[in-house]
């Protein structure tokens, strides 16, 4: 296969108005805006009607599908065209919850397809901060099933049902479809998921939108047959984090992610063409390198190579901290 250009590219993030949003991703993560209550910035988005544009790189103001239409396996992999054709398959985001989010669940692919003709949504947290005190809602306390789910809704008593645990910075937790959970206030982080918008809010707190003027729709009746009630024991993830390499932190059907603390100069080699690569910089700052480009990553930045690199060079400026994200 022909080798064409595509290189290392930055996109330009879209901002995200949320009810619960704060100032953190422009406090912390310095990103540029003016509106106020921003919660979500999507830094790489193939989701129609909110798709990035390439911000720096050789390809300027193209899109996610438009660079996979013009390059395929190049851009993306080889396996994973051969699975999504031209619509790429994650959503990479940072999440500034001044407020709680609303207790949710979405879709796995099956009934998101039935449903909303769009992929499921399986995703996983990176705890970027977390205030004191500050906590996720992640399952059930207690065995349930869609009976007394139900119940637990119609009585009043479902967040008294939910598990709550206590986060701390440096945490992972994998989010499969199907699995109740909500973002508790005080925590910012990074976001890897499945290119989906599709979400079922179950509890919203009675909060009325300023903006709306209204409550949020809730999507109880449509969540109970998307609920996995299965029972599980432990919902952080713990991951190996040796300096100077790359560590595995999950590998699913949908994405893997490695973690990556680089202190010198470190040189990762890649299969060409098996899969694109996101760095997601969770701290510190660097300079990442290929044959014929470089461009500085730092703190709250992304920068996606194309799958047909067949290495990379982190150059940290001081200890620098990225997920990087791949099919």
């Amino acid at each position: 296969m022909e080798k064409k250009a595509i290189g290392l590219l930055k996109f330009q993030p879209i901002f995200q108005y949320r009810i619960w949003g704060g100032e953190k991703l422009k406090t912390v993560l310095h990103k540029n805006y003016t509106e106020t209550k921003i919660g979500e910035s999507w830094e790489i988005s193939g989701v129609p009607g909110n798709e990035t544009l390439v911000g720096e790189g050789i390809h300027i103001g193209e899109s996610l599908k438009s660079l996979t239409k013009s390059f395929g396996a190049n851009f993306v992999g080889e396996k994973c065209f051969d699975q999504y054709g031209n619509e790429f398959p994650i959503l990479i985001k940072f999440i500034d919850a001044a407020k709680p989010l609303s207790v949710q669940v979405h879709p796995d692919d099956a009934l998101a397809k039935e449903r909303h003709d769009s992929l499921g949504k399986n995703e996983m947290w990176f705890i970027m901060d977390s205030e004191k005190g500050a906590d996720l809602i992640v399952g059930f306390n207690k065995k349930m099933d869609k009976g007394s789910y139900q119940k637990s809704i119609a009585d009043g008593a479902l967040m008294s049902d939910l598990n709550s645990l206590p986060v701390e910075k440096g945490e992972l937790y994998y989010l499969p479809a199907g699995r109740v959970h909500a973002i508790g206030q005080g925590v910012m982080l990074a976001e890897i998921q499945q290119t989906s918008d599709v979400t079922y809010r179950v509890y919203d707190y009675d909060r009325v939108d300023a903006i709306t003027g209204k409550k949020r729709e809730l999507h109880v009746e449509e969540s109970i047959d998307a609920i996995d009630f299965r029972e599980v024991e432990e919902y952080r993830t713990v991951y190996p984090k040796d300096s100077n390499q790359s560590n595995l932190m999950i590998d699913t059907p949908y994405f893997k992610t490695s973690y990556i603390k680089a202190c010198n100069e470190l040189l990762l080699s890649y299969k060409e063409n098996e899969s694109f690569r996101i760095y997601i910089c969770t701290e510190g700052k660097a300079v990442l390198k290929i044959e014929h480009q470089e461009l500085e990553i730092k703190k709250g930045e992304t920068i996606l190579m194309a799958a047909n690199e067949k290495s990379l060079t982190i150059l940290p400026s001081s200890n620098v901290e990225l997920l990087e994200a791949s099919y």
